[in-house]
């Protein structure tokens, strides 16, 4: 993990227009993420999941010109309400997200924090990323 003392983080909120399993399943859903873990001008998403604490995934984001590849380690899976991995992508140090999924009636509220990063600069770039994949994802489940 990055430097535990920095408190560089991002929390990401988004109230989504679906059930809260469907958004948990979401990103259990490796065809799915195809269309929405797209931040920037990422075109596709290609994604490997074992879903189970101790599993891993592998997240491939197709650009034009490059394919930048994430990877992590899932430390908590509690459906449907909370995913724990740590999130490690090139030139950057290890990090975590928690992503937390709250019942809204018939909307789900997501509550995503990514933590431990290095620096400001970093943690900006993360912030932007997340918040478009959080509307992307919100568009792909209304449709």
């Amino acid at each position: 993990m990055g430097n535990p003392d920095s408190g560089e983080r991002v929390v990401i909120r988004r109230l989504i227009d679906a059930p809260r399993a469907e958004v948990f399943a979401a990103w259990t859903d490796a065809a799915g993420m195809r269309d929405w873990m797209c931040p920037g001008t990422v075109a596709r998403a290609e994604a490997e999941l074992d879903v189970r604490p101790g599993g891993r995934f592998r997240i491939v984001m197709v650009t034009p010109n490059e394919r930048i590849e994430h990877t992590g380690v899932y430390r908590v899976v509690e459906a449907p309400a909370k995913l724990v991995f740590t999130w490690t992508a090139k030139g950057s140090p290890d990090t975590l997200v928690t992503i937390e999924f709250f019942e809204r009636g018939d909307q789900c509220e997501l509550m995503l924090t990514h933590e431990f990063f290095p620096d400001a600069g970093i943690a900006e770039r993360y912030k932007n990323g997340w918040g478009t994949i959080a509307e992307k994802l919100s568009t792909w489940l209304a449709t």
